[in-house]
């Protein structure tokens, strides 16, 4: 270990002390769980993409871009020490707990910002760079430090930063964005807002304790239950499209109707649930269901491409 400055979050106290940082302190800065979510839809996005792309150079641009992810993330935690030192979910992370100090956080996300943009630029094409440098600034700047704390359309407008990955592995290998590319786009971005104000409802305390004006906060919890409605159908009929674009075929499209359905059917539940209600089961279920939700779309497509191209090599073997 080495010796740095004795820091509390914000690093701002004097003396001297022990660094605990570990590998796993900084590898927590990258927002693992979210990380997974950036890195499985990305190469969806990559997947589906018409053309070929080295698989090489498709390893390099998912590499990239979860560094790219990674590195958003730990920009995000670094700018938010004060208010998640405060929240419970949030107050055990590496820098409020003084395990890593701010300026360690901030060398180390604009460190890897700029290795994952050059890189994929490089590699692969500077358009698909280009957009991997802009969500990284979306992520930071007009979510982390404007939206969050100024407005309840955080999540809304903010959400716009985690529906480009898929984009971004659409563009490693066109070198552009198209209709379906917008789509897959479309899907998470509309998903974004039902998906977390779930959690903003049964976590209401703790963003109230920070001054975010989270949607529960701001116009109460009874018009977020109806937004939660909206963006649900709106996520469910954005899911069903691409079987009616070409993007995919019939028993996607089933598959995701019924996905649908049951993600229409917890925000109803959500919808039902009493004003004040302490435990919130329809919210937390809520939110468990949309991640399992999004996770099993992107999977559908992906299993109906590799349905099609194993038809097509089937097909023509006979």
């Amino acid at each position: 270990m080495t010796v740095i400055g004795n820091h509390d979050a914000l690093g701002t106290d004097g003396g001297v002390r022990l660094s605990e940082a570990s590998a796993r302190d900084f590898f927590e800065l990258l927002k693992p769980r979210v990380m997974s979510l950036v890195v499985f839809t990305a190469f969806t996005g990559l997947m589906l993409a018409p053309g070929h792309l080295n698989p090489v150079l498709g390893v390099i641009s998912v590499l990239c871009i979860a560094v790219g992810a990674g590195a958003s993330g730990a920009l995000n935690m670094w700018y938010d020490a004060d208010i998640d030192a405060v929240m419970t979910r949030t107050a055990k992370r590496p820098i409020p707990a003084g395990r890593i100090l701010p300026q360690e956080a901030l060398a180390f996300g604009l460190t890897l910002s700029v290795f994952s943009v050059v890189i994929l630029g490089l590699a692969v094409n500077w358009f698909a760079a280009g957009l991997l440098a802009f969500t990284i600034f979306f992520y930071v700047v007009v979510y982390t430090m404007w939206l969050k704390r100024s407005t309840p359309q955080n999540i809304v407008i903010g959400g716009a930063s985690g529906a480009f990955p898929p984009m971004i592995g659409w563009a490693c290998v066109t070198g552009g964005v198209s209709v379906d590319s917008i789509l897959l786009f479309l899907i998470i971005f509309l998903w974004t807002p039902a998906h977390f104000w779930a959690l903003a409802l049964f976590k209401m305390r703790d963003y109230g304790a920070v001054g975010v004006p989270m949607m529960p906060n701001v116009v109460g919890e009874a018009s977020t239950k109806n937004q939660i409605v909206v963006y649900a159908v709106l996520t469910a009929l954005a899911a069903v499209a691409p079987a009616f674009t070409g993007l995919a075929g019939l028993g996607y499209g089933i598959f995701a109707t019924l996905l649908g359905a049951v993600f229409i059917y917890c925000s109803i539940a959500v919808r039902r649930m009493p004003d004040g209600d302490e435990r919130m089961v329809p919210a937390k279920k809520m939110f468990a269901y949309s991640i399992l939700y999004l996770f099993a779309i992107f999977s559908a497509l992906l299993a109906d491409r590799l349905f099609e191209g194993l038809s097509s090599l089937l097909g023509g073997m006979l």
